[in-house]
């Protein structure tokens, strides 16, 4: 069996990662999963912690916007696989960017939405490789690569 590397792209609030992890692994499919930093303190402090004490807020959040950018486009590329996955519950702006990534790269890209986006996620559902409403859905068809 292949061992893929996916990119999980997707808000870092929920423990959605968990999930398609757990349903991959009952599915016996062995990954590498890299993505965004998923402790949030550490993505929103590592541009200060990097770079020093900012003058505001916007350097603050411009500044650790670009080493978090510089994390996405390193790891995507050691990407077999994105999966973005748009949740119910938060705004998801980076989600869309990093989906977006994927396909400008040419990183085949699963779309995880639920049916109520349909209409807001309609440009990134024609771009992706393959769009589906639940996680269990995106294993499913990430084993059946592999099988």
């Amino acid at each position: 069996m292949t061992e893929l590397t996916i990119y999980l792209a997707g808000e870092i609030h929920s423990d959605w990662r968990d999930q398609l992890r757990v349903a991959l692994n009952e599915l016996g499919i062995e990954a590498v999963f890299v993505g965004p930093q998923e402790e949030h303190d550490r993505s929103d402090d590592i541009g200060e912690l990097i770079l020093g004490e900012q003058p505001n807020q916007r350097y603050r959040d411009l500044m650790g916007a670009s080493v978090n950018t510089l994390r996405t486009r390193v790891l995507m590329r050691t990407a077999d696989l994105a999966v973005a996955c748009f949740t119910e519950k938060y705004r998801q702006w980076n989600t869309a960017s990093d989906a977006g990534a994927a396909v400008a790269n040419g990183i085949p890209l699963v779309l995880v939405r639920p049916p109520e986006f349909i209409h807001a996620l309609k440009e990134l559902d024609a771009q992706a490789d393959l769009t589906v409403e639940t996680l269990e859905q995106a294993a499913r068809a990430i084993a059946y690569i592999v099988e």
